[in-house]
């Protein structure tokens, strides 16, 4: 969690900003091409691409299906704004919430009734409150106060009570309350100083907490509720550099599952004997292990590993030691694996590059499992959008540099196309294989798009990981210059065409390029990046307190690195800026202030560079309305259209 402090949802920040969008009727074929690998091949609008619409099933940890069992809680955009639904097991859907400004997310049912528990902030502020759907419609807070942030923290396992984590006390720690379903009232049960939520185990007696030391160092520690003082105890006592963090607990709640990188490169999951303190491995692979959680009885344990960019998940029946066969099913990521409360059905979602991801139900033991929504625009035809592929290249030192490459159906060598590298936020995210509307929009419109994972990506090995510590705006921004480099070299890319794009600290990279190497790339496009490190790290988000000495760790602490802050930050280098650049922001941004682009676009034109500059009044750090996504995707292919693939020149 640390490395991606600046990261939104949606994989990163940028594919939160510009991820897909609502289902709605409008023109969507903009032309159609000539090729040679087709008779015709279709271009779509931005309206058409984020038509499609985004399903995402309720928490793992709450109640997904409805007491009476034959209805899925859900969220999706498909008014514009993410809103809650209830959906048959026919995909007929309910809409629950009716915002029309802010998101509104599903969390859970409740146990014994139709009420729901939805999430919500202020137009991107980030400051979360839950608040209770009666069976009646009305919404009630029931995390009230100003700059309080709050989250679920799953159920008691006998369905009496919920838990939730706020920063009420002090807007720092997330203290952890039980609520009472009939008053929807809390009370403190775990006064929370300097440690992160980890998980609670199913009858609620065990908590676990995760406390980061450093960039690479992290415990955890176990807290045993039914004491009359409970202490936080440390059960992973190390030496060195090892980092640890909490999965999830076994249902009979005699283990802790955990992560840990002390054996090799990889995260690998253990268990922690509660009883009797004993460790030992559970699962062990050559890519990092994403999650570990289990079906509300432990018959079946879910399970992912990050495999070259790609979820490769499991769902294994702990008593016959088997996966789990899902048939029916296309060719994709699995994800969201939630099952009934009696364990007999499950729904889950699958995408793919050229699919967003769709809901499935399927009876275990079933012929096959259901569709049961529809997420691609109809309009858009799948086969005139495009596979990717993973695609390596050589640092100039040796170090070999991963990334996701997606060509376009119109690029040949006899008919080159300009490309973008594509920065991933962080620091330390991925970019990694999926569905992305941006991208794919893009694509359609004959961009090439690479996206990079530049040395301190997570995903490649603790090793890979830590390149960059300290190293900010150096090599792991000269990785991404030499990543343009490695598109020019492809015969089907048009090397004097060659543009650099990114969000949140891909925003701060794209900033950087073409501060520091104002030569590397054609044009820019910085969404809501990081310009002034020496502002951004006085000045994080109160909820972030327990990650910031980690944080500081690896970006230095700006009481003592503030002339390095300062000279890797582009706003203070402003007048090397000599090629076209577009930023865009959210006025609500806590992360990136939006006074970080003001200044940088000031800066930028008085210089006399060109600078194009679109601010959402309604949006923080990654955009959740359809109509801002959309107005951000025309500016973007606008600004590509003008300053790349129309200038002759490349520049």
């Amino acid at each position: 969690m640390l490395r991606n402090l600046l990261m939104a949802s949606a994989a990163t920040a940028l594919l939160a900003a510009c991820g897909s969008g609502a289902n709605e009727t409008e023109t969507s074929t903009e032309t159609v091409i000539e090729t040679t690998e087709q008779a015709s091949f279709e271009t779509y609008s931005a309206e058409a691409f984020f038509q499609t619409t985004s399903f995402t099933l309720a928490s793992g940890g709450g109640y997904v299906f409805s007491a009476s069992g034959d209805k899925v809680l859900l969220s999706s955009d498909e008014t514009g704004v993410f809103n809650a639904y209830a959906m048959d097991l026919s995909g007929e859907r309910t809409q629950l919430t009716d915002s029309t400004t802010s998101a509104n997310f599903a969390v859970t049912f409740f146990p014994e009734d139709d009420r729901i528990l939805v999430s919500a902030d202020e137009g991107g502020n980030e400051l979360n409150h839950l608040y209770v759907r009666g069976e009646d419609g009305t919404l009630t807070d029931i995390t009230p106060g100003d700059n309080v942030k709050a989250s679920f923290g799953g159920w008691r396992g006998d369905g009496e009570a919920f838990y939730v984590w706020s920063t009420l006390r002090d807007g720092a720690n997330f203290d952890l309350y039980e609520y009472d379903l009939e008053t929807l009232e809390g009370a403190l049960l775990f006064e929370n100083d300097g440690f992160a939520p980890g998980a609670l185990s199913a009858s609620g007696r065990y908590l676990a907490l995760d406390k980061s030391r450093t960039s690479a160092d992290s415990d955890i520690y176990l807290v045993d509720l039914a004491q009359d003082d409970p202490t936080p105890e440390l059960v992973t006592a190390h030496d060195g550099n090892i980092a640890y963090g909490t999965y999830d607990f076994t249902p009979d709640e005699t283990k802790l599952v955990f992560a840990t990188n002390e054996f090799g490169e990889w995260n690998q999951a253990w268990t922690h004997d509660i009883a009797t303190g004993e460790k030992a491995p559970l699962i062990e692979a050559d890519w990092d292990v994403s999650f570990v959680s289990y079906s509300p009885s432990g018959k079946y344990r879910i399970s992912a590993l990050n495999n070259d960019g790609l979820t490769d998940l499991t769902v294994l029946d702990t008593e016959s030691g088997d996966s789990l066969a899902l048939p029916g099913i296309p060719e994709g990521e699995l994800s969201q694996v939630r099952f009934s409360r009696d364990e007999s059905e499950m729904v889950f979602r699958v995408n793919s590059d050229t699919s967003p991801a769709n809901v499935y139900h399927y009876e275990i033991g079933g012929d096959a499992a259901t569709r049961l929504t529809d997420a691609l625009n109809p309009d858009i035809n799948e086969e005139n959008l495009v596979t990717a592929s993973v695609a390596r290249f050589e640092a100039s030192d040796g170090v070999t540099i991963p990334g996701i490459l997606y060509k376009p159906q119109q690029a040949s060598a006899d008919a080159p196309v300009p490309a973008i590298v594509l920065v991933h936020g962080g620091p330390g995210g991925q970019s990694t294989r999926g569905y992305s509307a941006m991208v794919q929009h893009l694509v359609n419109h004959g961009y090439a798009v690479y996206a990079a994972n530049n040395r301190g990506s997570s995903g490649y090995g603790k090793t890979f990981f830590h390149m960059d510590d300290k190293r900010h705006g150096e090599e792991d921004l000269r990785d991404i210059v030499e990543a343009g480099d490695y598109l020019r070299g492809l015969d089907w890319v048009d090397e004097n065409k060659v543009g650099i794009m990114g969000g949140s600290y891909g925003g701060y990279m794209t900033a950087a390029a073409l501060t520091f190497h104002p030569e590397a790339f054609e044009v820019g496009v910085n969404i809501f990046g990081v310009t002034n490190w020496v502002r951004t790290l006085q000045s994080i988000p109160p909820w972030w307190e327990n990650f910031k000495e980690a944080l500081y760790d690896e970006m230095g602490d700006p009481a003592t690195d503030a002339e390095r802050h300062r000279a890797i930050s582009p706003l203070f280098h402003a007048e090397n800026i000599v090629k076209p650049m577009l930023v865009v922001q959210g006025a609500n941004d806590p992360r990136v202030l939006q006074v970080e682009s003001d200044e940088l676009v000031a800066a930028a034109r008085a210089n006399g560079s060109t600078v194009e500059y679109v601010v959402f009044p309604d949006e923080g750090h990654g955009f959740r309305r359809r109509e801002n996504r959309i107005t951000a995707q025309n500016a973007y292919v606008d600004f590509l259209d003008t300053y790349l693939k129309g200038n002759s020149e490349g520049g």
